[in-house]
């Protein structure tokens, strides 16, 4: 999936409606319609890195692709999240991967257990796509856990969310993704700020690429 958080705005969005549709049908979702959107998610994700016209690697880079590594799929990490709107709102600076830094502004506080452990995240809006009317209600959830460096990447992963109208949100880490620049160079990707960061190991989504 192409995120919207990276270098540019995405030509293909359907990938990203897909993940919200099943994140916010989930409580009228039986287990097998949710793994098989969780199973499309991975498709779409090979796909979209060996498609030239869609692929941030190299033409080299994407005769290497082998395709992603994932978790096994775990309905334990699609979890109900309390979603507290921010309301004393600023504009933050958050650090990218090429050392820039990309402007946002903190959204909303998500509250949730994993395996019994109370988490909390920060969902951030882009100053830059909320001025975009066909963006302007999407969040990026950049989060580390206790696998990043390990069997997940070192410097984090995304989430893309939609704001919803209630003050609950579902939040599947099944559909966890890395940012391109764990792939490779030329590309500006948010780095997950401290307070992103949880105790617990979310051993879902995408692994970390081979050599990371």
């Amino acid at each position: 999936m192409r995120s919207l958080f990276n270098k540019a705005i995405p030509k293909k969005i359907g990938l990203i409606l897909l993940a919200l549709i099943s994140i916010n049908g989930f409580a009228q979702k039986s287990d097998s319609e949710l793994i098989k959107e969780i199973k499309d998610f991975q498709i779409e994700q090979d796909q979209h890195y060996l498609n030239k016209k869609t692929s941030p690697l190299s033409r080299k880079e994407r005769r290497n692709f082998e395709g992603h590594q994932f978790y096994e799929i775990d309905l334990n990490y699609i979890v109900e999240a309390k979603f507290n709107k921010i309301q004393e709102v600023d504009t933050v600076e958050l650090m990218s991967s090429s050392g820039n830094k990309k402007y946002y502004q903190p959204y909303a506080k998500l509250t949730f257990n994993i395996a019994g452990v109370a988490c909390e995240l920060t969902a951030f809006q882009s100053m830059r796509l909320r001025e975009t009317e066909e963006y302007k209600n999407y969040l990026l959830l950049p989060f580390r856990d206790a696998t990043s460096g390990s069997t997940s990447y070192g410097g984090g992963r995304y989430l893309d969310l939609e704001i919803p109208t209630t003050n609950t949100i579902t939040l599947n880490f099944n559909l966890a993704y890395n940012p391109y620049c764990a792939y490779t160079s030329g590309y500006n990707c948010t780095v997950p700020p401290k307070e992103n960061t949880l105790g617990v190991a979310i051993k879902s989504g995408l692994k970390a690429p081979a050599g990371h």
